[in-house]
């Protein structure tokens, strides 16, 4: 069984929720605290020295880390995951996948941890971080679709979504700017696959954060 290495609530959720998604069985390992020397850290090393959520060892102990690899993994193998090959929305899918996780992605890589980036101006980096993430998903809101964000059929891309407007610049923020977004989130979280590995990570369309 495939054993994923994560944090409730983090990124490492987005890989879970593919998980159940495709209904891939797995054994979840919490290593909350990873990112500060101990215990839990110590696990997270053994498999990934990169000490970086999510880490997901494969039946065969494989490690995959980076939740877009992981997606395109699963992809070949559980159609449920993407749209169908050569086909202009699988390209589309790709687009959207790597541009998430190369655009959102980094404002929370520098905004979370300002200090290591800019010591002398912390606050700075993280309104700027912040400003700019915002400026992405009122990007994202012109391309989205519906009911999904690719149309008429959820994809691994729409677990993102639904995870990212429980963050900054959280809920509120997306119900006023991006009704779209906000919509595909509520339509993801409540799937029956997904709606309690949502809850797990305290990702609720509906919540008020």
């Amino acid at each position: 069984m495939m054993q994923l290495y994560g944090v409730r609530g983090w990124g490492s959720g987005i890989a879970e929720a593919m998980l159940c998604l495709a209904d891939v069985p797995y054994d979840f390992i919490d290593v909350e605290g990873f990112d500060q020397p101990g215990a839990a850290r110590d696990r997270l090393d053994a498999v990934n020295p990169l000490c970086q959520v999510p880490a997901l060892v494969l039946d065969d102990g494989t490690v995959m880390t980076e939740t877009a690899a992981i997606a395109l993994l699963l992809a070949d193998s559980y159609p449920a995951l993407a749209p169908p090959r050569n086909t202009p929305d699988r390209a589309l899918f790709y687009r959207l996948l790597v541009w998430l996780v190369a655009n959102v992605y980094p404002t929370f890589t520098y905004g979370d941890y300002p200090e290591r980036w800019a010591p002398s101006s912390p606050s700075e980096l993280v309104t700027a971080t912040d400003q700019y993430r915002q400026s992405l998903h009122l990007w994202l809101e012109d391309q989205a679709r519906e009911p999904f964000l690719l149309g008429d059929s959820v994809s691994a891309v729409d677990i993102y979504v639904a995870a990212m407007v429980n963050w900054r610049p959280r809920i509120a923020w997306f119900r006023e700017n991006t009704p779209r977004l906000t919509r595909i989130a509520e339509r993801t979280s409540a799937l029956p696959a997904l709606a309690s590995v949502m809850q797990a990570n305290g990702w609720r369309s509906d919540n008020n954060a």
